[in-house]
């Protein structure tokens, strides 16, 4: 067995058994893409089916100088995964990662923006160009929806329920839910399908995809990342800035407005509320606040 035939193996299992995400495969795929490269730089002939755990801890070691801990935590649990496959198909019968220590980390807080700030980055847009509306459409409906970028980019004409003031949303593993979106965003992204959108010679399959670059087919991932990243730096705000800052600026402010967990769990799509309690550490003073103000005992 070599390295391609086992790691197309495994993208297959994981798209069809596991019914995972083209993202998610790619994210997978990558951590044993990594690995391959180490062994063909250092001439290391080995299979999947042989490889040892010596090896495996000498290319931990080596990606160790090049990324975080959370990076390697990360390529740690994605290797346990494609041996625990291969275990599973009878090609080996132990997990060279098994013995790996994953690297202790931190828990993470998302970065968030203030009103102003996001304000300060869609102000930056400029209106006077058709991508300029697009833009402003898309980046009203990422923080008033509180979307992750893939659902923004395969958001549908159809999807949108404006009468009853909702959107339809298809997450992760095709989950839907159903999102509020507020009436000033409905105003932004009906001057965009109304005025830019209908001048755009579609491409064939995207009739009914909302945002549309100027080929006439859907966005990229990295075009969205593209578009905000310039527009932060416009705005001069310091800050690294992300489609999924503004994911967290909604859930952030949501919470801070008196929302509760519960809500924000349904809105942002999380499988668990534990995801979503990250957000209850993200502004102490404002819980402080809260406390103080609501409890009896003051």
């Amino acid at each position: 067995m070599t390295w391609q035939n086992a790691l197309h193996d495994y993208q297959l299992y994981l798209k069809i058994e596991r019914g995972l995400s083209a993202n998610s495969v790619q994210s997978y795929t990558r951590d044993v893409e990594k690995l391959i490269l180490f062994l063909e730089e250092n001439e290391i002939k080995i299979s999947p089916k042989n490889i040892t755990d010596e090896t495996i801890q000498q290319f931990i070691y080596h990606i160790s100088k090049e990324v975080n801990a959370r990076s390697q935590s990360r390529i740690i649990s994605g290797l346990r995964s494609f041996f625990d496959y291969l275990i599973f198909e009878n090609y080996r019968k132990d997990n060279p990662t098994a013995i790996l220590e994953t690297p202790k980390i931190g828990r993470k807080l998302p970065d968030t923006l203030a009103i102003e700030e996001i304000d300060l980055i869609i102000n930056q847009i400029d209106l006077s160009t058709p991508e300029g509306e697009r833009n402003r459409a898309m980046l009203e409906t990422l923080y008033s929806c509180g979307l992750r970028v893939t659902e923004l980019i395969t958001l549908q004409i159809s999807d949108l329920f404006f009468a009853e003031g909702f959107i339809k949303v298809t997450g992760k593993g095709d989950k839907e839910r159903f999102v509020p979106i507020n009436i000033e965003t409905q105003k932004f992204v009906t001057i965009y399908i109304k005025q830019i959108r209908i001048h755009i010679n579609v491409k064939k399959g995207f009739e009914d995809t909302l945002f549309l670059n100027r080929r006439g087919k859907q966005l990229s991932r990295n075009m969205v990342f593209m578009i905000i990243k310039e527009l932060a730096l416009k705005a001069e705000l310091g800050k690294t800035v992300s489609p999924h800052t503004f994911r967290h600026s909604f859930a952030t402010h949501l919470l801070e407005n008196g929302a509760d967990l519960r809500s924000i769990q349904q809105m942002l799509g999380h499988e668990s509320i534990t995801t979503t309690e990250i957000y209850m550490h993200v502004d102490k003073s404002f819980l402080k606040e809260v406390v103080e103000k609501y409890h009896p005992r003051k």
